[in-house]
């Protein structure tokens, strides 16, 4: 795992003599991506720069890295798992290796196979490779965007990083805010892949490669998510042997290293389908990790524990107070690097630090959720068909005036909340039902929260906010799959959530937060093989009436604790809603006060202060619209200061 930089010419013209100091400073903005080496490597009209972080080939892994006849350079970031037995194959076509890292399997592929080299790595990467030969600068970003890679096209140049702060180190460049990023972001609470934060800078979509070639930008994809086989023959028995199948392999995959590795086990079913297949291959105890909170309504600390008991792991878990979290939190925003308002980062930060403690490498159970139906929304979405059947009488005249009476509370579930969330979703149309069950701020919040000075100066004003454009990323992944019947509404759900909510929420902040601490975390759920096999099954294997992960858990029956197994998903859940009426009020009461928030120019003063006195007094659960100001504010915060 390492962090990554450059700088092209468009036109194949040298670059100029400062190139090699802005690469320098993009890579020393990277240093916690990469501890251990760093590389620059310069040849006219390109300049690669690279930060290691040693995981494989402690020795002869150095980048950016040449071939044998210096005609191609790499600097990459990430880990090809599958490249022993690529190794192999590209031997018996004539390849000479000179290292053992899976880098020079980069350069090897793209030597025999050219671009389409892309189709045979299994695993997370981000790289840029110049051919000489051709003038060519070949990029790519691995197949669920688990690295990251942003770049942008100024001054006649391309420019890209693995974090977009590193972008902010080159003099020359402009970075000004999109105002219709900032929309998004309050409606997702993410900025939504190709965009970014600012109009200069795009994000490479997962599965898609770049090319700079005669002076041309172009993306292409490279590899599509599958549709799913409704007629699929198999039995359960045989789905199960797989599945099995699979996930094994791609744990085994990925306890290759060179350097200690772990697991992050919270005790849920994912994590512990990880820990207890890599204890099932390991000679020696595996280390996992965990960390637990004080206050017994979020810790769930006792379910890792467990676990880490059945497999005989050796565990380590630290415990502290929700205050101790929140008193992290502001600060760990302000490291990410892009505004994301997921409050789990906090204690994702804070395992990812109690892990690097002991190991370089962990593995997680990211992306079972999002292939498997672990979240309550897939029965959402599909409880809103049912309830959308229902007679007009019956849903407006009395469900829904029962729903606006529920308890509301600032507890892990709110009632009133869950409810209202539900049936703001039931009533839009299914491409946008995902999005709005998620959104913080919906159009019409906007419209009343943005400065109406502000919005008219937007392009295109208040009728961004029309959800047909606002909304549009989501739309264009709930129809990805052409013609219209090739997948069923909740297959194309699935979609959007792997597109959209797990690439650049979860997939983010389990990248940023690892990183920040120089560690390296491995998803064997989204191994292309077993992934690819999630996304073929037919819908029942995965949401069968109101079971989730109905296959997985079926698969790992024998493998899993009974307590576990039949356990509800829990996730990473902090008191956000107490800590904007306590230990947070004076930060939020701070960044969002009127006073702040003339100045900045973007918010309506009034308008936000009512969300506040409204979270405040109790008469409303308004924590995801405050924090995702909040975060947003921090972030500014950060920038300005930078």
């Amino acid at each position: 795992m390492c962090g990554i930089a450059g700088i092209c010419r468009l036109d194949g013209e040298a670059l100029p003599p400062q190139a090699g100091a802005w690469v320098r400073a993009m890579t020393d903005c990277l240093t916690h991506r990469g501890p251990d080496g760093e590389g620059l490597w310069q040849a006219g009209a390109v300049c690669l720069g690279h930060r290691r972080l040693s995981i494989i080939d402690l020795a002869g892994g150095a980048q950016p890295m040449q071939d044998a006849g210096n005609t191609l350079s790499v600097t990459y970031n990430g880990e090809i798992y599958n490249f022993a037995e690529l190794r192999a194959e590209l031997q018996k076509l004539g390849a000479r290796f000179r290292t053992g890292s899976d880098t020079e399997i980069i350069l090897e592929g793209y030597r025999i196979w050219g671009p389409e080299c892309l189709t045979r790595f299994d695993g997370m990467f981000a790289f840029a490779l110049w051919d000489a030969r051709r003038r060519r600068l070949f990029c790519a970003r691995d197949r669920f965007g688990k690295k990251p890679f942003f770049y942008s096209l100024q001054h006649g140049r391309l420019h890209f990083a693995s974090e977009l702060t590193a972008l902010r180190r080159v003099p020359e460049l402009a970075f000004s805010v999109d105002q219709q990023a900032v929309m998004r972001y309050l409606a997702y609470e993410y900025v939504p892949t190709p965009n970014t934060m600012y109009s200069e800078v795009q994000s490479l979509p997962p599965a898609h490669l770049l090319l700079l070639e005669k002076g041309q930008v172009r993306l292409e994809r490279y590899w599509d998510m599958p549709v799913p086989d409704e007629s699929d023959p198999r039995d359960e028995r045989e789905l199960c042997e797989e599945l099995n199948r699979l996930l094994s392999r791609s744990v085994q995959r990925r306890m290759i290293s060179d350097v200690p590795l772990g697991v992050f086990l919270s005790g849920g079913i994912d994590s512990s389908i990880v820990a207890g297949l890599m204890a099932r291959q390991s000679a020696t105890p595996v280390k996992t990790f965990s960390i637990g909170f004080t206050e017994a309504s979020y810790d769930e600390s006792r379910f890792a524990r467990l676990a880490a008991k059945a497999f005989g792991t050796d565990h380590h878990e630290r415990v502290l107070s929700a205050g101790e979290c929140a008193d992290e939190l502001p600060g760990i925003v302000s490291r990410m690097d892009v505004p994301m308002a997921d409050a789990s980062v906090a204690p994702t930060w804070l395992l990812s630090g109690v892990a690097r403690e002991h190991v370089t490498v962990a593995l997680g159970g990211d992306g079972a959720d999002e292939l498997w139906a672990g979240y309550e929304h897939y029965i959402a979405f599909k409880t809103a068909e049912w309830y959308n059947a229902l007679p007009a009488l019956a849903r407006r005249g009395i469900i829904e005036p029962l729903a606006r009476h529920l308890p509301a509370s600032a507890g892990y579930i709110n009632p009133r909340l869950a409810a209202a969330t539900f049936l703001r979703g039931a009533h839009a149309p299914a491409w946008q039902r995902v999005q709005t069950m998620l959104t913080a701020f919906t159009p019409e919040m906007q419209r009343a929260i943005l400065a109406p000075e502000w919005l008219a100066a937007a392009a295109e004003g208040a009728d961004f906010l029309r959800p047909e454009r606002l909304f549009a990323p989501t739309r264009k992944q709930y129809e990805h799959w052409q013609p219209e019947n090739a997948a069923s509404p909740l297959a194309r759900a699935f979609h959007v959530y792997v597109r959209q909510f797990m690439l650049d929420d979860i997939l983010v902040k389990v990248d940023r937060c690892s990183m920040l601490h120089s560690l390296e975390v491995r998803a064997p759920f989204l191994d292309k093989d077993a992934a690819e096999f999630a996304a073929r099954l037919p819908l029942r294997c995965k949401l069968r009436g109101f079971k989730r992960k109905w296959l997985l858990k079926k698969a790992f029956a024998d493998l899993l604790p009974p307590e576990i197994l039949h356990r509800n998903k829990r996730g990473f859940q902090i008191p956000v809603a107490q800590w904007l009426r306590g230990r947070l009020r004076p930060l939020m009461e701070d960044l969002l006060s009127a006073e702040h928030l003339r100045r900045q120019g973007i918010f309506h003063p009034r308008a936000v202060r009512a969300l506040m006195d409204a979270h405040i007094s109790g008469r409303a659960d308004l924590r995801k619209p405050l924090w995702t100001l909040l975060v947003f504010q921090l972030w500014q915060q950060a920038r300005t200061n930078a």
